[in-house]
């Protein structure tokens, strides 16, 4: 019993291996056959694609490209295509396809060759952030082709670049699948479009956009509108008790206090290609801040307070010696300003303090008149005070 069923085993495994034979025998002459029909297929390949030679229909007046940045995420190639169909049949994968000499040497390159370069005009750094056609299988042998264009333009001033517009753009077609004519002409167009486009942009802005100021105009004007809570500096008109409504401070050891301070408000317009630039002084006390104890409502200490006054003004003044066009930048004046001010600022509060620190508050009355008559020249020699 044990020995036929040792022999059935044997007969049973035989079989399935030569079951096993003929299939692998019938895979192999498969893979063989499947293997010379693929040897037998061309490969499929694409040569590179040609941007054709052809000057823009547009002269740049304001501007030459002085280089091309490539940006671009995919720089391996700039179409997917679809190859042309053959025996009948329509390919439906696209394949990579660049422009001959890459992508971006071939951009700089029409660029060069087909828009004038004048080098005596503002230059400008375009960056390729994507230069793409893809396409897709449409229904009756025809192929949807996709286009987009995207460019950023740079303005070099003086070895700073500044960012200025970008374009982003495109174009649509609809090609038979047995040809690739249409590729190219509108890559190339939507490639000047592009340029075209910004052309035309600063064409509009060359005489009224701060980008492209040549200079720097400054003028400034005082502030005189009255405001209740509010006293602006006007020559001739000194300070007066009126002008102390704040409620006194019992606890403290002066007799009167004085809150001046001064700022600015900017205003600008370019024309013809200048920035006037206009400059609205404000130098002023608040009123609900200032105070003074009955006791000293008398010229002398009207005078010490008025002083705090005029010395504002001088600082005013010489931060307007310091805002002058050859200290101002063209791409960044308002933060040349602005340092320039909290400059002023600074030394006004230390010019303060030290004004009460000698005059002790202006009990040292010797100290006062050294005061009056230093601050009083100053005035003088700016046209302030007769």
């Amino acid at each position: 019993m044990k020995s036929s069923r040792f022999i059935g085993n044997y007969k049973s495994s035989s079989a399935a291996m030569r079951f096993s034979f003929k299939v692998a025998i019938w895979a192999l002459v498969a893979l063989i056959v499947v293997s010379l029909w693929a040897a037998g297929q061309p490969k499929v390949t694409f040569d590179p694609l040609v941007l054709r030679s052809e000057p823009v229909s547009f002269t740049p007046k304001e501007f030459f490209i002085a280089d091309i940045v490539d940006e671009r995420k995919n720089k391996k190639a700039v179409a997917y295509l679809l190859p042309l169909p053959s025996a009948g049949t329509q390919p439906t994968s696209a394949l990579p396809v660049d422009l001959q000499g890459g992508g971006h040497a071939a951009i700089l390159q029409f660029v060069k060759k087909n828009m004038k370069q004048n080098s005596q005009l503002r230059p400008v750094i375009v960056r390729l952030k994507e230069v793409q056609v893809t396409e897709t299988a449409a229904a009756k042998g025809r192929v949807n082709g996709v286009v987009v264009v995207h460019m950023a333009f740079d303005l070099d001033r003086d070895g700073e670049t500044v960012p200025m517009i970008e374009f982003k753009g495109g174009a649509k077609y609809n090609r038979p699948a047995s040809q690739h004519d249409v590729v190219e002409p509108t890559l190339r167009q939507s490639l000047v479009e592009g340029f075209r486009y910004f052309n035309t942009w600063i064409d509009q802005e060359a005489n009224k956009n701060e980008l492209f100021a040549k200079a720097i105009k400054v003028k400034f004007e005082e502030y005189s509108t009255v405001r209740d809570d509010t006293v602006f500096y006007i020559s001739g008109r000194p300070l007066s008790w009126i002008y102390f409504t704040g409620a006194p401070n019992a606890a403290s050891k002066y007799a009167a206090a004085v809150y001046p301070g001064f700022s600015y408000e900017g205003k600008s317009e370019v024309i013809n290609g200048e920035i006037d630039l206009t400059l609205v002084m404000k130098v002023f006390v608040v009123k609900s801040s200032s105070w003074v104890k009955n006791a000293a409502r008398d010229a002398y200490s009207l005078n010490h307070e008025q002083r705090h006054f005029d010395i504002v003004k001088l600082i005013a003044e010489r931060f307007k010696q310091k805002v002058k066009p050859d200290n101002l930048s063209l791409t960044d004046y308002n933060s040349n300003i602005q340092y320039q001010y909290i400059e002023s600022f600074r030394e006004m509060n230390r010019l303060q303090e030290q004004y009460d620190s000698e005059t002790r508050h202006g009990i040292d009355q010797a100290a006062q008149q050294r005061w009056n008559q230093k601050i009083d020249e100053e005035l003088k020699a700016l046209s302030i005070k007769k």
